[in-house]
């Protein structure tokens, strides 16, 4: 500071400036205190003039609906709206099935005998015909049943011979009937025989031709075959070479694998509506493959231990794509229910949840949140989604170009 006194800031009067403490000694006391007073009065003034200005407000943002959309003509006449009605759906629930044999075109083959496997034909997986050969077998039971039936094959020859004779010497008067009565009671009994060793052999699997060619030459033989009784896949071989089986073993499966089977376990509490003759959507996961069957059969009872019922149909299977044992999923449609019901086009999925576009008035569509129920069939046959909550009778509602829609009110909004 100068001894000349302070400087003093651009553009101040030095008037405005308080007294120093010099020149407050040398100024009168009643003088100082009139121009302190009034620099207070004028900055008091001033301040409360600063706090007492009033504020404006700030101008108000427009709001615009964000679940609001106008669409130009163009997009309009690209859009299908159709009011909403009740109509009869039938749900369609997804039950878990499998691939199996038909039951009636499958051979379990085993052996009549009693034996020891001497040779096999087949391997596994190998297309035999009917009356093929799939292995032999050799069998003592066997070889005792053929030497009983030549037995009394040769007792019935001599009982006849001695029926012959008997008649010629009673007409000789050389006996008397009884003796030829007799002898014509111990023929009936060697053909009885005869016929009960014969049955025997038939029940071990000789036919009436083999029969009559032991008749003829008398020859044994121990050697069983066990051939197919139909025609197909080699589909379980149960035997090795050596080994001694019983007529109580299986030794073979064979099965026509032309047709096979998809079964299904329905839950009691779904199983209303479910018929033999309606058609079911079929799902092969491990292939791939969507088919659509008839059910051939529904089960009238229920299982007590899983309380389902079991449903069942047949698949055409020439190219042999399915195997038994696959896994599928059976789509079935229950009894119909009428509900407002919409197509997977007028459905928006936005933030896991399910939206619409409700028509609110010309060009102008609302999108709305709407509570769906699972899949159903429609009345002709087509997949929509039942609408539990959101909608009402009555209600426009964008069923085509819903996807064009939704993306011009995000354009919109951003």
């Amino acid at each position: 500071m100068s001894a000349a006194g302070p400087r003093l800031p651009t553009g101040v009067s030095p008037n405005l400036l308080p007294p120093t403490a010099q020149e407050r000694a040398k100024m009168p006391r009643a003088r100082m205190s009139a121009t302190h007073r009034v620099l207070l009065c004028l900055s008091l003034a001033g301040a409360l003039a600063a706090c007492s200005k009033p504020q404006e407000p700030p101008a108000p943002i427009a709001k615009t609906d964000p679940m609001l959309v106008e669409a130009g003509a163009s997009l309009v006449a690209s859009l299908k709206v159709e009011e909403m009605h009740a109509m009869p759906v039938s749900p369609i629930f997804r039950v878990a099935g499998r691939v199996d044999f038909d039951e009636r075109r499958i051979s379990r083959i085993s052996t009549t005998v009693p034996g020891r496997i001497s040779d096999i034909k087949v391997v596994l997986g190998q297309n035999v015909g009917q009356g093929a050969l799939l292995a032999t077998l050799t069998s003592a039971d066997l070889g005792e049943a053929q030497l009983a039936y030549i037995k009394s094959n040769s007792y019935v020859h001599l009982m006849r011979r001695s029926v012959e004779r008997a008649k010629a010497l009673y007409a000789a008067d050389v006996i008397g009937s009884a003796e030829l009565q007799r002898r014509e009671n111990e023929l009936e009994v060697a053909e009885a025989e005869k016929r009960g060793a014969a049955d025997q052999l038939r029940l071990l699997g000789l036919r009436d031709g083999t029969l009559e060619g032991l008749e003829r030459t008398g020859s044994i033989s121990s050697v069983k075959p066990v051939v197919s009784t139909q025609a197909g896949t080699v589909v379980e071989r149960n035997v090795a070479l050596g080994q001694v089986v019983q007529p109580s073993d299986p030794l073979f499966v064979v099965a026509d694998l032309a047709v096979v089977r998809v079964m299904a376990e329905v839950p009691e509490q779904e199983a209303r509506g479910i018929d033999a003759g309606q058609n079911v959507n079929i799902e092969v996961p491990a292939l791939g493959m969507r088919r659509v069957a008839r059910l051939n059969y529904v089960s009238p009872t229920v299982n007590p231990d899983t309380r389902t019922i079991l449903v069942r149909t047949d698949l055409d299977n020439r190219d042999r794509s399915l195997k038994p044992a696959m896994l599928a999923t059976v789509e079935i449609a229950s009894a119909p229910q009428d509900r407002i019901a919409l197509l997977p086009s007028a459905i928006v999925r936005e933030n896991n949840t399910d939206h619409v576009f409700v028509e609110v008035g010309p060009g102008k569509f609302r999108m709305r949140p709407v509570v769906l129920g699972h899949i159903a069939r429609g009345p002709d046959g087509e997949e929509v989604r039942p609408v539990l909550e959101g909608l009402a009778n009555g209600e426009r509602v964008v069923v085509d170009g819903a996807f064009h829609l939704n993306t011009q009110r995000k354009s919109a909004n951003q």
